[in-house]
């Protein structure tokens, strides 16, 4: 059986991918980057924002006309849109052959030996992850499903459930596998990584514990931390990030805004007082830190002195990235109660994200050549001055695949 592959949303929805094409495989299943010579093609769907639920709905309606032009039989759907809307699309879009939500994964290779399309639903050797992306060097591993935070904004707890941990052997085991390929950093990814083992008990292993094992087991230049809460940035964790040289100084720590009014109205834990103490706290304690964060405007209630507080709090606090977004309704969210909608929130978002300018000198980042021991001009004086629209970035940093702006190159 030949393979179509088209993952679209985050990174985390990039490793499901890539164990999900890895399990298709071991049943003999080869992967073509050519979808019109492809037996069965699989959508990987986002449905975070509305923008990507319209390029998910535009990507299996492409997929599914392949079935007329081409060589294709099946189309498969799954990820966050077929979790949330399963049924809608089975009426919409019944060009579609198999829609399969989170819980119904398992079904996918027995569908498949029913239509002929794989020959034995018995594995014939063990899935071994596949590569889905652009760059071999650089992977990502996924620490944890689900999200316990309750943000006013956010469906992702309605589409993936309650927070759980990976078991930290199997974490082990998938980053020896993804070293064995080539993998020269890797990026752990999870809603909120601080989050990792509290599922596990008061004895469990948190995330220190997981970096430790990841440093002693493997031989991974780099670990980089994406997307932390700023609640479970620890002493410990902290501590651990200043003396490994192989754990990039960097951290993804999303605060969505800055006016405290906003930040409660959207059920955010910190507050601008808190949010400036930990900022100072994690460069004092960190050599050569890079902090990216995300802001989200427009939501509903907020006026212009809450913008103009934000853009006021990232002139100070100076983040070395920043990827600023509009507010998007999502159904079955709190902030769907909220009846006070913004106007002009792609302006905004513009605004926010020009405030993402060049550096300083005296806080440019290293970047991948440097690391490497090579001399190399930063590359984020490009990107910042970009202004962008909803759900995009304006940041060269490791940030959501769905970035439109973002520029080829690295740094920390």
């Amino acid at each position: 059986m030949k393979l179509g592959v088209i993952s679209l949303g985050c990174d985390k929805a990039t490793v499901d991918s890539e164990r999900l094409v890895g399990q298709l495989v071991g049943h003999g299943a080869v992967v073509t980057p050519n979808l019109p010579d492809a037996d069965v093609i699989l959508v990987n769907t986002c449905g975070f924002i509305d923008a990507a639920k319209q390029e998910s709905i535009d990507a299996m309606l492409s997929a599914a006309s392949l079935k007329t032009q081409g060589e294709v039989k099946a189309v498969v759907a799954v990820g966050c849109l077929v979790e949330r809307y399963k049924k809608e699309l089975q009426q919409e879009i019944p060009e579609v052959d198999l829609f399969l939500g989170f819980s119904d994964l398992h079904h996918l290779v027995p569908q498949l030996a029913e239509r002929g399309l794989i020959a034995d639903p018995v594995a014939e050797h063990p899935g071994v992850r596949q590569f889905l992306g652009d760059a071999a060097h650089v992977r990502y591993l996924k620490i944890s499903e689900g999200c316990d935070h309750t943000c006013a904004f956010c469906a992702i707890p309605l589409m993936r459930g309650k927070h759980r941990s990976e078991p930290l052997e199997r974490l082990v085991r998938e980053a020896q596998a993804l070293e064995a390929q080539g993998a020269q950093e890797i990026n752990l990814v999870a809603q909120d990584l601080g989050h990792y083992g509290r599922d596990s008990g008061l004895g469990g292993p948190k995330l220190p514990d997981l970096l430790e094992a990841l440093l002693a087991q493997t031989s991974v230049p780099w670990y980089r931390l994406l997307y932390v809460y700023s609640a479970g940035l620890t002493d410990r964790l902290v501590e651990l990030v200043a003396r490994s040289p192989r754990i990039v100084p960097y951290i993804d720590m999303p605060i969505q805004h800055a006016a405290d009014r906003m930040l409660e109205r959207m059920r955010r834990p910190e507050r601008q007082r808190t949010l400036r103490e930990k900022l100072g706290w994690l460069r004092g304690a960190i050599p050569d830190l890079a902090i990216r964060t995300t802001c989200l405007v427009g939501f509903p209630g907020e006026t212009e002195d809450d913008f103009r507080e934000l853009l006021a709090f990232l002139e100070e606090a100076q983040f070395d990235r920043l990827g600023a977004f509009s507010y998007s309704p999502q159904e079955g969210t709190r902030a769907t109660q909220y009846d006070d909608d913004v106007p002009d929130t792609e302006a905004r978002a513009s605004g926010g994200a020009a405030r993402g300018r060049p550096i300083p000198r005296r806080r440019a980042p290293r970047t991948w050549g440097a690391w490497r021991g090579r001399p190399t001009t930063s590359m984020a004086s490009r990107t910042w001055s970009r202004a962008v629209g909803p759900g995009q970035e304006a940041s060269c940093g490791p940030g959501s695949r769905r970035a439109r702006t973002t520029i080829s190159g690295r740094s920390r």
